[in-house]
């Protein structure tokens, strides 16, 4: 068989590789400790899964679900929305349910290039970023993420002859692997330029509460001052849309539900790219999601904290191993730049380390070219399982 030309830079993908790691440790006896993959381990609140179970037994929820039967979803997600930013919402036209913000990342690249454009990425940055734009057959401009510049891209340094083919920027602060946040001058800047040159600004916000420095209350407190949103810096919604997900705030990656706000017209375009791909999740999934949204939100201020003191945990242990990292202020994750002897092989450092040890890690290089140096942990496991895998790293290196 002849398979499209579009597969080929699908071929490699960082989860994939360490999965086929993990499975060679388990087949050798190893006990894997997987900080590997950002998958939240804390349950999904109660109240959100009675919603979902009462779902189950009510007929009129088994059918396919359309855009219009999706309206109480759209309008929790405004309403959600609003009191955070401060920012009003159309639910008809400038709000549409995703199946996790994933999806919203790798198909917006179908409804806005054409084969050759180009799409500004991070580097190193969220792998479906990429494929989408693969499979919309455009090119990709990394846009490298320095220590020294706080891991914020220098649009500046964006070639003119590349801009001018450029249709989409992509960004995600708080941002995955490098756990950076982005102040709202940034993306002031950031607005401004794509306005200049006629690109479509996406901002992808899966760890809009997952803040642990200044959190205050979850409206307009210091939180959503720490971590902006992207119509803060265009609240016209000239050319933006933003991609919100409840896997990490509410626990429930495996509901894969998420949501669209932004721009009509570019709410409208991927509106008609999901149209020809799928209906929408299971009504039970966004009454859920309803619940999670409206009801009590105890749970995410739980998830933070918990959170919280596993970074705490893991990194005072890599200190206390003489790996010094800097302490995120956000995500899951702990973006932690290799010893020398491991500099230029972050892959091979993640294999040997499994293999050897039965501990899972992301290397930088899965993630872009910029990200080769760096190792990436997710605190997946509570605190002693966390020191435990970093006495394994110490006996290791």
């Amino acid at each position: 068989m002849e398979f499209a030309k579009r597969l080929q830079p699908l071929q490699s993908n960082v989860f994939a590789d360490m999965d086929r790691a993990k499975a060679i440790a388990l087949a050798a006896g190893r006990e894997i400790i997987d900080l590997s993959l950002g998958s939240s381990d804390l349950p999904t609140e109660a109240h959100v899964i009675e919603a979902i179970a009462r779902s189950l037994h009510d007929p009129s929820t088994h059918g396919y679900l359309l855009f219009h039967a999706t309206q109480g979803f759209r309008q929790a997600a405004a309403s959600w929305y609003e009191q955070k930013f401060g920012i009003k919402v159309d639910p008809e036209t400038e709000v549409l349910p995703l199946i996790g913000s994933q999806e919203g990342t790798a198909h917006l690249p179908l409804a806005l290039l054409n084969p050759g454009d180009f799409a500004l990425l991070l580097d190193p940055g969220y792998p479906s970023h990429a494929g989408g734009v693969y499979l919309a057959s455009g090119q990709i401009y990394p846009m490298p993420l320095r220590a020294e510049n706080d891991f914020l891209p220098v649009l500046s340094d964006i070639p003119a002859a590349v801009l001018a083919q450029s249709r989409m920027m992509v960004l995600s602060y708080p941002h995955n692997p490098t756990a950076a946040i982005a102040p709202l001058s940034f993306f002031k800047e950031a607005v401004a330029f794509c306005q200049q040159h006629n690109i479509v600004l996406v901002h992808d916000f899966p760890y809009v509460d997952l803040v642990f420095e200044g959190t205050g209350d979850r409206g307009l407190g210091e939180n959503s001052a720490l971590v902006p949103s992207i119509l803060q810096a265009d609240p016209d919604k000239s050319i933006s849309i933003e991609f919100f997900t409840l896997s990490k705030s509410y626990n429930m990656g495996g509901f894969r539900i998420g949501y669209a706000i932004g721009n009509a017209e570019l709410i409208r375009a991927l509106r008609q790219v999901k149209a020809a791909v799928d209906f929408n999740q299971y009504r039970g999934i966004l009454n859920g999601a309803i619940a999670a949204l409206t009801g009590p939100q105890a749970g995410v201020e739980k998830a933070v904290e918990t959170f919280r003191k596993r970074r705490d945990a893991f990194i005072n242990a890599l200190h206390r191993i003489d790996w010094h990292v800097p302490t995120p202020k956000a995500t899951m994750y702990i973006w932690a730049k290799l010893p020398p002897t491991w500099s230029q092989n972050s892959r091979e450092f993640c294999t040997q380390l499994v293999e050897k040890t039965g501990v899972a890690a992301s290397p930088g290089t899965g993630f872009g070219k910029s990200g080769e140096g760096y190792v990436r942990f997710a605190l997946v496991h509570e605190p002693p399982l966390l020191e435990t895998a970093v006495e394994r790293i110490a006996e290791f290196l």
